[in-house]
């Protein structure tokens, strides 16, 4: 079944309320961007874990220079993150559309 107009706009209003916000992403990428906070803020958990594990055990490491490839690799991961972090964010507005979308034609 379809959804009617109404359903579609209370969809989309739901889904601009419920979305992470890219502003917020951004600034956990800039000022927290060691931590991880941004990856743990959009849902991706593994990564996040990841990308801390690399950024601090690099941190420790770089007074014997073992640590510097790692925190150059982390450098480059935030880097590219700067450039992910739409893509992020449009794959949880769908997936919350597409949560939504399937309950409103349950509901019917």
């Amino acid at each position: 079944m379809t959804l009617s107009t109404e359903q579609q706009i209370l969809i989309e209003q739901r889904v601009t309320n419920d979305a992470r916000s890219p502003v917020v992403a951004y600034l956990l990428l800039i000022f927290l961007g060691g931590f991880a906070a941004h990856r743990f803020y959009l849902g991706r958990m593994l990564s996040a874990i990841v990308l801390l594990i690399l950024f601090w055990v690099g941190v420790f490491l770089s007074g014997i220079f073992i640590g510097l490839p790692l925190l150059m690799i982390a450098g480059l991961w935030l880097l590219i993150d700067l450039f992910l972090i739409p893509g992020m964010i449009r794959e949880d507005k769908d997936a919350i559309r597409a949560r939504l979308t399937a309950a409103g034609t349950q509901s019917e």
